[in-house]
């Protein structure tokens, strides 16, 4: 047992540099006998713990920020989750997640191992995750993190940090900041399987005309009608899926394809990213 009397100032100095609660720092300063840095150890050390006591537990909750560089041709997503919509909503919670997204943008990275390892205010951001589990009790993390670069990306953040787009376009024009969000936000709303009829999954393809077909074989058409009508539902479900073919939602008399091109003259959509908190 310690010998070294805690004073409440203490406790209060180490609370103010790690955020945690005040009988945590009072037993940390006592396993370590008044030693500062070895107080901190000893709370990160149970914040290990802590987050492998919680790792079968569900972190669903939590924030989804959208970013681009500052020439615009970058944008990154990044999920960072907590057990409870209370610490999700929290203001130290978001603003941790909103520096672990600015050093995505700032570094480049292009997948969640590498950006777990980067460093963030001197620490590994791996073990600053760590830390917040051991100051919040619950189980944070990244679960998702995707990036895309075009010559000119939007970032989209809808509902409380719930839902985030990005989209990439082939031209960086006058007005496309304005147009770009709406097109953000079609995406947010309609959630689209791909941006034209080639980057729909050919599984889903062979999945979307058999169920066609069964359905016109049930509705007891000829055989020989059911391809030509089962393309036709094809063509109804690229209409309805594909984000160039969709409807817009502020103008149904145009797809997003030629709203775009009343935009500027063969502007379109080179990718998207659409990340859903706890999908």
């Amino acid at each position: 047992m310690s010998t070294v009397q805690i004073s409440a100032a203490d406790v209060n100095k180490l609370r103010q540099q790690t955020g945690a609660g005040m009988m945590d720092c009072k037993k940390a300063l006592t396993e370590a006998n008044g030693d500062f840095e070895a107080a901190i150890d000893y709370l990160r050390k149970k914040g290990a713990k802590v987050a492998a006591s919680r790792s079968d537990r569900d972190s669903n909750e939590g924030v989804v920020i959208a970013k681009t560089t500052a020439d615009g041709k970058k944008g990154i997503v990044v999920e960072v989750n907590c057990e409870t919509d209370f610490v999700a909503k929290n203001a130290d919670f978001v603003a941790f997640a909103q520096a672990i997204a600015d050093k995505a943008v700032e570094s480049g990275v292009s997948s969640i191992q590498e950006l777990t390892a980067l460093e963030l205010d001197g620490a590994k951001i791996s073990d600053l995750i760590i830390d917040q589990t051991g100051k919040i009790g619950e189980k944070i993390g990244v679960s998702k993190f995707e990036t895309i670069s075009a010559d000119k990306v939007i970032a989209y953040i809808h509902g409380n940090y719930r839902l985030a787009v990005l989209v990439g376009f082939n031209q960086n024009v006058a007005g496309l900041d304005e147009a770009g969000k709406d097109v953000a936000m079609q995406i947010a709303a309609m959630s689209p399987v791909g941006v034209d009829k080639a980057d729909v999954d050919t599984r889903i393809i062979e999945k979307e005309m058999e169920i066609a077909k069964e359905q016109i074989r049930a509705e007891g058409k000829p055989e020989e009608m059911v391809e030509k009508i089962a393309a036709g539902k094809l063509n109804k479900f690229y209409k309805e899926q594909t984000l160039l073919n969709q409807e817009f939602v502020k103008d149904s008399s145009k797809d997003i394809r030629k709203f775009l091109d009343e935009t500027s003259k063969g502007l379109t959509v080179t990718a998207f990213k659409r990340v859903v908190l706890g999908a």
